[in-house]
This record gives structure tokens, C-alpha cells and sequence, in this order.
């Protein structure tokens, strides 16, 4: 649910009253750490071997690399309200920390100064 007073006990509840649902949250989540570390060894070695030099394929692959990243951060935003509040706090973390404009880029998307059930409200 996108409810703040909810979305951690929805997590405690897929854990422990689902069958294999341990599992099945931990497998997601390793699973999607292992992915982005092959994502970021596949750009290390593009790196090593001079890859770059190719500027269009090197700016596709740059474009495939920020279009993962929006979709993973969706895929956890969207269906699972416990997971608005991770990546919601990431986002602001990100934001607030550009200069001169993070501080007014954070209230436009939020509608304040930091996550709450209004923010959990609108993503769901």
C-alpha cells in the first residue's frame, strides 16, 4: 500500500506469512544488486579497452545505462509502497545535493522538504 503507517509491515508480512516469501524478497533483491554490478563491470571494461572512443555506441550504451536505472527505480516505486520510501530518499538524497537549485527541485517533485505519506500517495 502507499500508506507510511503500512509499508513496512507489508514487507514483515510477505517475509513471514508467505510461503517462501524470505525467498522470494531476497532473491529480488540480491538478484538486482548482481545485475547492475555486471551493468557497471560491462562499462569497466569499456573503459579499459578504449570503448568510449566509439561516440555513438558508447552514447547509446550510456542512454540503455540511464534508461535501466529509471526503469528499476519505477519497478520499485510503483508497485510497492514500502519501496516508495527507498527510492524516494534516494532521489531527494541525489537532488538536494545539487547546487543552487537542489533545494527547489526536491520541493517540486515532493511538494515539501522531505518524503511522507503525500509523496508514498502520489507515486502508488
Amino acid at each position: 500500500t502507499a500508506d507510511t503507517s503500512m509499508a513496512f509491515s507489508s514487507v514483515a508480512h510477505i517475509c513471514r506469512d508467505v510461503n517462501n516469501g524470505w525467498l522470494l524478497r531476497n532473491l529480488h533483491a540480491n538478484g538486482a544488486s548482481f545485475f547492475f554490478i555486471c551493468i557497471y563491470l560491462h562499462i569497466g571494461r569499456g573503459m579499459y579497452y578504449g570503448s568510449y572512443l566509439f561516440k555513438e555506441t558508447w552514447n547509446i550504451g550510456v542512454i540503455l545505462l540511464f534508461l535501466v536505472m529509471a526503469t528499476a527505480f519505477v519497478g520499485y516505486v510503483l508497485p510497492w509502497g514500502q519501496m516508495s520510501f527507498w527510492g524516494a530518499t534516494v532521489i531527494t538524497n541525489l537532488l538536494s545535493a545539487a547546487p543552487y537549485v537542489g533545494t527547489e527541485l526536491v520541493q517540486w517533485i515532493w511538494g515539501g522538504f522531505s518524503v511522507d505519506n503525500a509523496t508514498l500517495t502520489r507515486f502508488f
